[in-house]
């Protein structure tokens, strides 16, 4: 999320239930008409171009037809006749193919502002203009072929956070298309060093799915002039339904965006990688000139009592989920990405801003799609809202969404310390008191009778039905990067102490029930020189400096082999609860910041009998009784083979090295 929400989480990012102001009454709302038919906005046949617009209190309505994207006048005007159910209508006879359109209402006597309308597919130079193109000519070869990986479960895939600039824009990256859709289309490149960039290293690097964060047009970058190396995140949305300009080669031509993001998506789908897209439907960049307002005013928000924006975004205002015709536009433009662009999964930003009933609407009409899509989010909100918290999407209600994960903040902050306080230390980095949360985390916040909640540091009750609705992470685009949080919490280590710390925290999060997600550039100690917001930092802040990928070879190929790790073995991606009760144990200890535990009788179908984990936090080695068998090494001492070439034991007291993980198998 951008400033104006990382800024503001507080309770929020806890997870904790925020209480609701009265509801609004907004009354007037619930009697419009809504229309969820297909054919809003633009329709081209054999019998003309068809224009539809839902507005039920616009007096008039008009379409305004251009022959360019921007800095010319309309050459015609179309009036609208309003029909059925709130929606305006007017039709041509010919295929406007390369024009130009907006939409425009009188209401209270007053032209609003000009509007692509919400549901423009394609739109010129900063999204003013929607443009009427043949979207059958904007696909790639081979694209009525192209399909995403097969992921029977969401805990079967690994997660990669990443933004399309800090990818690919550092000069060592080797890729020509730089910040663009296409640089992930770039086979073979390579860093000074030699070494696998873009994604050849995500292959090596083995990830399933490649989480994108926001590639709709968004609002703070100016198309124009990129060259003035503007930089955002995105998280302030402008069209909805149509891709950012700035990641074409020429956000100019409508149809090229729409090309290079669909170019973008096949390339990774024949590399076997999935492309999860993050959405932000909880609030828009403009209040009074947003298209949602410009299209129905007030109708797609939330108000307070007095009639002014509620806010739970953070960012001036909050979209009304709760309401049919906002609900049905969140669900339906879900579905548009999903099969016009294959999108194999979708990233809620501040989920919990949404109503529960519209989050079930959008999985189970994308699963009707793709078995294998799935959907995740952040389980709260940044401020407070009119909607009732039990009807809120948060985290603690993540049992009433079937299909749905939310992130697990229980986990992240119990093991690298809180996210808002940058010195604060947690499990990995040597700071007692946060071995219960942890264990709330390798349970998947599900029910388990070794794990008392009472003891959890953000969560107090298992809120998870099942492991398939918990996001593992210990960080994200959002606050500091990891390796920022480990420079800051554990001043005076040197570098390899806080790789070591980093390797621990990474482990719990890829062995733990649930689903790894990882931020971009981790793998190789990526840094963000201590921005802890770089929603809008230049390039010498975002961009991954990919000779890191040589200076720390080490570390990356450690996070190679715990992704092999875990997607060799079916024991770390249990898909129920009541399997991780049943084979799921952990062992008494002596002593803080230490946890083992086993993953028994060949867990989920696993190959290996039993798998022993012991994670050291603390700054010193500690001892723990290992029982007498025959035991593979997979982890010791900071190194992890899934192999086993790293030796076997015969159990007993073993003395865990500082800041690490053990982890055991045997196969009888």
């Amino acid at each position: 999320m951008q400033l104006c929400t990382a800024a503001m989480m507080l309770t929020a990012a806890t997870g904790s239930p925020i209480l609701a102001q009265a509801q609004n009454p907004d009354a007037r709302y619930a009697s419009w008409p809504s229309y969820d038919s297909t054919d809003l906005e633009l329709t081209v046949d054999s019998e003309g171009t068809h224009f539809a617009l839902w507005s039920p209190e616009a007096q008039q309505a008009r379409v305004l037809l251009y022959n360019t994207d921007r800095n010319t006048p309309a050459y015609k005007s179309l009036q609208m006749t309003k029909g059925d159910r709130g929606v305006w209508r007017v039709s041509v006879p010919q295929q406007l193919y390369g024009k130009f359109y907006t939409f425009q209402i009188m209401h209270n006597g007053k032209w609003l502002a000009e509007t692509p309308g919400i549901w423009a597919k394609a739109v010129g130079t900063n999204g003013m203009r929607a443009a009427i193109i043949d979207f059958s000519n904007t696909n790639p070869e081979g694209w009525a072929e192209d399909r995403g990986p097969h992921t029977k479960n969401i805990t079967d895939a690994v997660i990669y956070e990443m933004h399309h600039r800090d990818f690919s824009v550092h000069p060592t990256s080797g890729i020509v298309n730089k910040g663009k859709f296409l640089a992930l289309t770039e086979q073979d490149t390579k860093s000074p060093t030699g070494n696998p960039t873009g994604i050849e290293h995500l292959k090596q690097l083995g990830v399933t799915h490649v989480h994108i964060l926001p590639s709709y047009d968004y609002n703070s970058v100016d198309e124009s002039n990129l060259p003035s190396n503007q930089y955002n995140w995105g998280y302030d949305p402008f069209n909805y339904n149509a891709p950012e300009g700035s990641y074409s080669t020429n956000p100019a031509d409508p149809a090229t965006r729409v090309r290079e993001m669909k170019q973008m998506v096949q390339a990774l789908h024949n590399a076997g990688i999935g492309v999860v897209m993050d959405v932000v439907y909880n609030h828009t960049a403009n209040n009074d000139d947003s298209n949602f307002s410009l299209t129905a005013p007030g109708y797609f928000y939330r108000h307070r009592a007095d009639g002014s924006y509620s806010d739970a975004s953070g960012c001036g205002n909050e979209t009304a989920s709760d309401r049919r015709q906002m609900s049905d536009f969140i669900v339906n433009s879900v579905k548009y990405w999903a099969d016009e662009y294959h999108i194999d999964g979708f990233r809620f930003d501040l989920m919990a801003i949404h109503d529960i009933e519209t989050m079930n609407r959008v999985a189970a009409e994308l699963k009707k799609i793709n078995p294998s899509i799935f959907v995740y989010g952040e389980g709260w909100t940044a401020g407070d809202s009119p909607l009732p918290a039990e009807q809120r999407a948060l985290k603690e209600n993540v049992a009433k969404m079937d299909g749905i994960a939310v992130f697990s903040d229980d986990i992240r902050d119990a093991i690298k310390g809180h996210y808002s306080n940058a010195e604060d230390r947690g499990f990995a980095t040597g700071k007692p008191g946060n071995e219960e949360t942890v264990k709330i985390g390798i349970v998947a916040s599900t029910a388990h009778p070794q794990v008392d909640y009472s003891k959890g540091n953000n969560s107090k009750f298992a809120y998870a039905s099942a492991p398939t609705q918990i996001i593992n992470y210990v960080s994200c685009h959002d606050d500091l990067t990891l390796t920022d949080k480990l420079a800051k919490s554990m001043p005076g280590t040197s570098e390899d102490e806080r790789q070591r710390a980093a390797r621990l925290a990474q482990t719990i999060v890829f062995t733990s029930q649930g689903t790894p997600f990882i931020f971009a550039g981790e793998e190789i100690f990526r840094d963000k020189k201590g921005v802890h917001n770089s929603y809008k930092s230049p390039d010498s802040i975002n961009a991954i400096d990919w000779n890191l990928k040589h200076k720390n070879a080490v570390q990356f190929d450690y996070y190679r082999q715990l992704i092999r790790l875990r997607k060799e073995h079916p024991a770390f991606r249990m898909t129920t609860a009541d399997d991780i009760a049943k084979h799921l144990v952990f062992d008494k200890v002596s002593g803080s910041n230490l946890i083992s535990y086993s993953l028994k009788d060949n867990a989920n179908g696993d190959s290996w009998k039993e798998i022993k984990l012991v994670f050291n936090g603390n700054t010193e080695p500690a001892t723990v009784n290992i029982p007498k068998a025959d035991w593979t090494i997979i982890a010791f001492d900071g190194k992890i083979d899934p192999d086993g070439s790293l030796g076997t034991t015969r159990g007993g007291k073993t003395e865990i090295p500082a800041t690490s993980a053990y982890i055991l198998a045997r196969t009888k």
